[in-house]
């Protein structure tokens, strides 16, 4: 395995694990959808797309694509809470690109954190001391992404470029993000946080954030995927992420 895929697949299994996810099936039994290189005819196998659920974590994606004649090897992970609350999404992606390996980990607010303090103490209060002290490694540099993109996560994530120790050493701060999320997925938001979110519709604005997390207009490597993976498959792909639905 590469050193993305098996940063990733460590993580899903110990989430799926420890959450008690069960996966959801394609029709043969496999991935919940192949994905194929449709550039050389949708034959070449390239990816997959797994789906899983369970009580605590309602839906979690991972999207895996490796092409090697575009130098690409990326691997995605988004665990999503519910709709009705303000857990947050968790999301790991391990890339090598082009020989350079990267990636980005957060967890994604559900409501405005400037105007909603104490739910942003309680859901990152935790990390602070994990993203304070990874950020001063040596070996990391700061990945190119848009302001636009930024908006759309929090101020406690980590998205880096990395040199090889310093990708083999982010799985300590990988899990301590993932083993926050866990908490906060299983013991929900406490009522005095959740008071503090009344004037938020919640469902509404996960709608609305993840239709935008996952707009090619937004974020233009989805464009560059649909043309790999064909346009069909990408928007399969995207809907999932899009909402809990199945």
């Amino acid at each position: 395995m590469s050193l993305p895929q098996q940063l990733s697949h460590d993580m899903l299994d110990e989430l799926t694990t420890r959450v008690g996810a069960k996966e959801l099936h394609g029709d043969d039994g496999g991935p919940l959808l192949t994905l194929r290189n449709e550039l050389s005819g949708g034959t070449d196998r390239i990816g997959e797309l797994r789906v899983f659920t369970s009580d605590a974590a309602p839906k979690i994606v991972y999207c895996g694509i490796t092409v090697e004649q575009f130098a690409m090897d990326t691997h995605m992970i988004f665990g999503f809470g519910s709709a009705e609350t303000g857990v947050p999404h968790f999301t790991l992606d391990s890339v090598n690109a082009n020989g350079t390996l990267a990636f980005h980990l957060d967890l994604v607010p559900r409501a405005e954190l400037a105007t909603h303090v104490p739910y942003m103490d309680h859901i990152f209060g935790g990390l602070t001391d994990t993203y304070t002290e990874t950020s001063k490694w040596d070996g990391l540099t700061k990945a190119h992404i848009t302001p636009r993109q930024y908006a759309m996560m929090s101020p406690w994530m980590l998205v880096n470029r990395a040199d090889e120790d310093a990708f083999k050493a982010i799985a300590g701060p990988v899990r301590a993000y993932l083993d926050h999320w866990i908490g906060l997925a299983e013991s929900g938001i406490p009522d005095d946080i959740a008071a503090s979110l009344a004037d938020v519709d919640l469902p509404d604005h996960d709608r609305k954030l993840r239709a935008n997390l996952f707009s090619p207009e937004v974020d233009p490597v989805w464009g560059n995927i649909g043309k790999i993976i064909g346009e069909d498959a990408a928007i399969a792909v995207r809907g999932h992420l899009a909402s809990n639905d199945f």
